[in-house]
């Protein structure tokens, strides 16, 4: 176990939106943060943002969808630290834009299994030695409420007209993993909890970020809240949970 340390982080699809966001906050709160892009040079410009800001940050190119680099981040990580104290699963896509099930192509539901519950499972599987060497470590998977199978099913959920059934199913499968891994795990000091952001106004959330915020859209900070008071819980004992800003999600 790793005693009177600094917090270690490494955040997945950081290099912007929620992901930049919960990197340069928990670098503010003296976290040593560790930024994932599948782009070196957007890592890097993430990166020099949060140090132009007094803080400390490190880039990685790293593509959830790629062992390869899965596997170099893990190494380089166990060579300069020797352990990981917060995983954030926070990279993801969607791709099928509200089309019938009927008729959306499988490559494309493929496509977001790959980045979105595939991507979360290879880093959980490769991290957990560096987990385990932290003294109280955190899994948090970023899913969302459409993969909530309570909300889809109920029709006076807003949820219940929704179609998007490659990104819903991948996340409800991000679902399934939190509470798989949070049992396996549950013995070890590592915690595994899935967050909902919520309708955030990110390029991901669908903004147009040269246009002032829509009604109903979360800031990004809003959208980040959630994500970045599990990351700062010094107790550390929520486990196997669904949660959102306003609290619980049904699974």
């Amino acid at each position: 176990m790793i005693e009177n340390k600094p917090k270690v982080t490494l955040i997945t699809g950081a290099d912007k939106g929620i992901g930049f966001e919960t990197a340069m906050a928990l670098a503010k709160a003296g976290q040593q943060v560790w930024l994932g892009s599948r782009s070196q040079n957007r890592a890097k410009q993430a990166v020099d943002k949060i140090r132009q800001a007094g803080y400390h940050a490190e880039g990685l190119v790293l593509d959830v969808t790629k062992q390869s680099e899965i596997d170099r981040a893990e190494q380089l990580i166990s060579e300069k630290i020797g352990y990981l104290d917060i995983l954030i699963n926070n990279a993801g896509i969607a791709l099928d834009n509200h089309e019938a099930a009927a008729t959306l192509p499988i490559d494309v539901m493929q496509k977001e299994f790959d980045v979105n519950f595939f991507g979360t499972v290879r880093m959980i599987q490769a991290f957990i030695p560096l987990l385990t060497n932290a003294k109280s470590a955190k899994i948090i998977n970023i899913s969302s409420n459409m993969g909530s199978l309570g909300l889809a099913s109920d029709k006076n959920s807003r949820f219940y007209q929704v179609s998007s059934l490659g990104y819903q199913a991948s996340k409800a499968a991000v679902n399934v993993a939190t509470i798989t891994f949070a049992k396996e795990l549950e013995d070890t000091g590592i915690t595994v909890n899935s967050v909902n952001p919520g309708w955030t106004a990110t390029s991901f959330g669908g903004r147009d970020l040269n246009q002032p915020v829509p009604q109903g859209m979360q800031s990004v900070d809003e959208g980040a809240a959630q994500i970045i008071k599990l990351a700062t819980d010094a107790d550390n004992q929520l486990n196997g949970a669904f949660t959102e800003n306003v609290g619980y999600l049904p699974w």
